[in-house]
């Protein structure tokens, strides 16, 4: 498996996860498993009423990472903040509330990174440390896969546009260094990430990952919107599945806030299993496959771009 479709797997696993997720979002596993045994399938209407393979919020703000990161040939995170308020004044049908909270900010004059903190710092213990950017941050590890140091930054950085707790910002740095990791096929990416990890990360947050993927069992996952628990749950069913579909489809059934997890799982689980051993009914489910495919192309070349 070469480089590229590692790359493109990232970006497609993303997108997938999170359509997979899309139509059960907040929903319990036990009412999943009632209305649909296992969901396997790209399936329509449920959360949000929309057709099968539709993307969420997940995909359409990685999308304006990604095209951003092309676009400029660098990493903008000021005109990263531009898009992403271009797409809050579209009116998505899903956004998260410290997202909305932050992009309403800038889109009234503050700057992007005064507008993350000034929410997180308003928000209580408990509502501060949302998954909102680890959501999207993927296409980040395509760009500066071989600069650890500039990767660990930006990642940091394009959290804190909306989410500035530091379990977000390192959530996202410790992510896309475990994606980073797979795309050298590092047999132990989520321990080499963590040993790169900046000193200042903190230790909820190692004390979460350090366990995957052999010290704890899926019974002891948590579904909810929190960062740590994203992270930990996708990251588990990512690195411990034997392929990429059972990855995603185990981290969806497990309910709750199943298109970010899915989202999380899937780009990992498209890192270490590339594009190309994705299914076919997924990809062909979805409208952006080809948009998806040409960005990460351009990513994981980024010689030819920056």
């Amino acid at each position: 498996m070469d480089r590229q479709d590692r790359a493109e797997g990232v970006l497609l696993g993303l997108a997938c996860g999170d359509a997979l997720g899309r139509p059960v979002e907040f929903r319990s596993p036990g009412a999943i498993e009632a209305e649909y045994g296992t969901l396997r399938e790209m399936v329509g209407n449920g959360t949000h009423g929309k057709p099968a393979g539709t993307i969420t919020d997940d995909t359409e703000q990685a999308l304006c990472i990604a095209r951003s990161l092309v676009e400029r040939g660098e990493f903008d995170p000021e005109d990263i903040a531009e898009r992403f308020v271009a797409w809050y004044n579209g009116g998505p049908f899903d956004i998260g509330i410290m997202t909305a909270d932050a992009l309403r900010r800038i889109d009234d004059g503050a700057s992007w990174d005064d507008a993350g903190q000034d929410v997180w710092e308003v928000k209580p213990e408990g509502s501060n440390a949302g998954n909102g950017s680890v959501m999207r941050c993927a296409p980040l590890a395509l760009a500066f896969a071989d600069d650890w140091d500039t990767l660990q930054r930006v990642s940091r950085d394009s959290s804190r546009i909306t989410h500035a707790d530091p379990r977000c910002t390192h959530g996202c740095a410790a992510l896309n260094l475990t994606i980073a990791a797979l795309l050298d096929g590092d047999e132990h990416p989520l321990a080499s990430a963590l040993d790169a990890l900046n000193r200042d990360a903190p230790e909820s947050l190692r004390d979460v990952l350090e366990p995957i993927p052999g010290g704890i069992e899926a019974g002891e996952l948590s579904n909810s919107g929190f960062v740590l628990h994203t992270l930990q749950t996708g990251l588990y069913h990512a690195l411990t599945a034997d392929d990429t579909e059972t990855a995603i489809v185990n981290a969806v059934n497990e309910g709750g806030d199943t298109d970010t997890i899915g989202a999380v799982a899937g780009a990992v689980a498209g890192a270490r299993f590339g594009a190309s051993a994705f299914p076919e009914r997924w990809l062909d489910a979805l409208m952006e496959t080809d948009e998806l495919r040409g960005l990460a192309r351009k990513l994981s070349t980024p010689e030819a771009i920056f």
